[in-house]
């Protein structure tokens, strides 16, 4: 059964191109800094939650990464990153599910979220988060969130959202995830506005 949250995406992508949504950039650089601070090899097995049709996929193609997954609510954007890559599309891995009920089924050295966590706004679902994270990441595995900033929008694709700092994604998850790293990133947006995020960096420990 499609929720209610997977129909908006749908409709996000279906209605607008890549390039017309104000979280698209052409070189997600600050992921691939943070990838970097972790020491992130290409035998590591990543996956970007929320990825959609994020352009991170097809960097870390090219830089030999091999264990790629891209979790997404909606089904039309993850056919938008499938189809830019082509035939190279095939070897990652395309999960299309919320990530407050999906359950994992591998470990993960990286656990990668750009602006997915933000729109869970209930307690509840944040929870449900947390657990699937615990469950997919690895001991001594990294996990890199970007969210708004507590400056940041208060909105996104007409959508309320929870602004975050390092303070409060480390009481979210919990003593086991150490904070190791914690920057702000202004994006601007394809019409040239700012959105102030925060990206914090956790090592998971046992």
């Amino acid at each position: 059964m499609i929720s209610s949250r997977q129909k908006h995406w749908n409709g996000v992508y279906g209605a607008k191109g890549e390039a017309e949504v104000s979280w698209f950039q052409q070189t997600p650089k600050p992921s691939l800094d943070l990838l970097r601070l972790v020491g992130a090899g290409t035998d590591d097995a990543v996956i970007d939650i929320g990825g959609g049709a994020s352009r991170l996929v097809d960097y870390l193609m090219d830089q030999g990464f091999e264990k790629i997954s891209v979790l997404d609510l909606s089904e039309a954007a993850l056919r938008t990153a499938r189809v830019r890559l082509g035939e190279r599309g095939a070897k990652v891995k395309w999960i299309a599910a919320d990530v407050t009920n999906w359950e994992p089924g591998e470990l993960y050295d990286v656990w990668h979220d750009r602006a997915a966590l933000h729109f869970l706004t209930e307690p509840m679902d944040q929870a449900a988060y947390a657990a699937r994270l615990k469950k997919g990441l690895r001991i001594g595995g990294h996990a890199i969130i970007g969210t708004f900033a507590p400056d940041g929008p208060e909105k996104c694709s007409g959508l309320p959202v929870v602004r975050h700092d390092a303070s409060s994604l480390s009481a979210l998850l919990g003593r086991e995830f150490v904070l190791i790293d914690t920057r702000r990133h202004d994006h601007k947006t394809p019409w040239a506005s700012v959105q102030n995020f925060q990206f914090s960096t956790f090592r998971r420990e046992s």
